[in-house]
C-alpha cells in the first residue's frame, strides 16, 4: 500500500482522477485535505483490528503518508467514500500482485450498518472489471467480523477458505475467512444497481 513508484501507469492515471457515484455515495482520490478526516475516522481500535494494515492509534502523520503514497503508487486504486460531501471511510483494490487484486475497504464507526460498505464496493468492483481484464478479484473478513463478511457476500464473492493473516493493530496473525469473485460470477450479478463514473 505505501510502496513508492513515481510515474504512474496510464491505467492509474485514469483511475486515479476518476469519481464514481452511487445512489448516496461519491467515491474519489484522498487529497492532503482529507487527512484531517481520514485521521478522524481510522484512529478507532475497532476498525483497526478489523484491518490488517491499519496502526492504532491512526495520527494525521499516518494519513498523511497514505494520502501521498496513493498518489504516486500504481499498484493500488484508492477512493475515499464520501456522503453528502462528508468522508465516511476508504475502499480500493491493491493490484500489487498482479495474479490477486485484493478489494479492501473500512468505514468510520458511525457509519456502520447502513449499507455503505455494500454500496461503494459494488461501485469499485465495477469499475475495476470494466477497465481492467483481471479474471477475478479477491478479499477477506476476520472470521469475528460477520459484517464484513456480509458485504462481501452480498457482492457476489464466494468463500474458498480460511488463512491466517497478520494485523498491525493486533500485533499479531488472526484467521480471515477468504472470498474470491469471478468474473463471470460478477457479470452475471451486474444489475444489482446503478453506479455511475465521471471524469474530472
Amino acid at each position: 500500500m505505501l510502496q513508492d513508484i513515481p510515474i504512474p501507469t496510464p491505467a492509474f492515471r485514469e483511475a486515479s482522477s476518476c469519481v464514481l457515484e452511487t445512489e448516496r455515495l461519491t467515491l474519489r482520490r484522498p487529497t492532503l485535505a482529507d487527512v484531517k478526516a481520514i485521521a478522524h475516522l481510522a484512529n478507532d481500535r475497532r476498525i483497526a483490528e478489523n484491518t490488517r494494515r491499519l496502526p492504532h492509534p491512526y495520527l494525521q502523520d499516518h494519513a498523511v503518508e497514505f494520502v501521498r503514497a496513493t498518489s504516486t503508487d500504481n499498484s493500488e486504486m484508492v477512493f475515499l467514500i464520501e456522503q453528502n460531501y462528508s468522508p465516511v471511510g476508504m475502499v480500493g483494490i491493491d493490484r500489487s500482485e498482479p495474479d490477486a487484486p485484493e478489494l479492501g475497504y473500512w468505514l468510520g464507526v458511525a457509519h456502520w450498518g447502513q449499507g455503505f460498505g455494500t454500496e461503494a464496493a459494488r461501485a469499485v468492483i465495477d469499475f475495476f472489471f470494466e477497465e481492467f481484464d483481471a479474471e477475478h478479484l479477491i478479499s477477506g473478513a476476520r472470521v469475528a467480523n460477520p459484517a464484513s463478511r456480509n458485504i462481501l457476500e452480498k457482492c457476489g464473492f464466494q468463500w474458498s477458505g480460511v488463512e491466517l493473516h497478520r494485523f498491525e493493530a493486533l500485533g499479531c496473525s488472526t484467521p480471515v475467512d477468504c472470498f474470491r469473485l469471478s468474473r463471470s460470477v460478477w457479470s452475471s450479478l451486474k444489475h444489482w444497481g446503478s453506479s455511475t463514473r465521471r471524469e474530472r
